[in-house]
């Protein structure tokens, strides 16, 4: 099964404020506010507007940040994507 893509979204429909070890991020479609921690704003930037599997974003992060091995993250990132959806911040593409 090959892994499911997200697209994050727009980003003109989010204010993302950080708060110090929390952020804040405002969907003024939902009108909700959600407060997260890292690493959703770095998942959420990393993605941009492009459609990403676990895999993209993986390697998008791997570039930014010093990480040993982007295999391992997938599976992780396959969770915090899919939580992601959930919450309305990203959509399956």
């Amino acid at each position: 099964m090959a892994d499911r893509a997200y697209r994050a979204a727009p980003a003109d429909t989010l204010r993302i404020e950080p708060l110090g070890e929390l952020t804040a991020i405002f969907d003024r479609r939902s009108m909700q506010t959600h407060l997260v921690v890292s690493p959703v704003p770095e998942i959420l930037d990393a993605m941009g507007a492009d459609a990403c599997t676990p895999a993209h974003v993986a390697e998008r992060l791997a570039a930014l940040f010093d990480m040993e091995s982007a295999e391992e993250a997938q599976p992780i990132l396959a969770e915090r994507l899919s939580e992601l959806a959930a919450m309305g911040l990203v959509e399956r593409a």
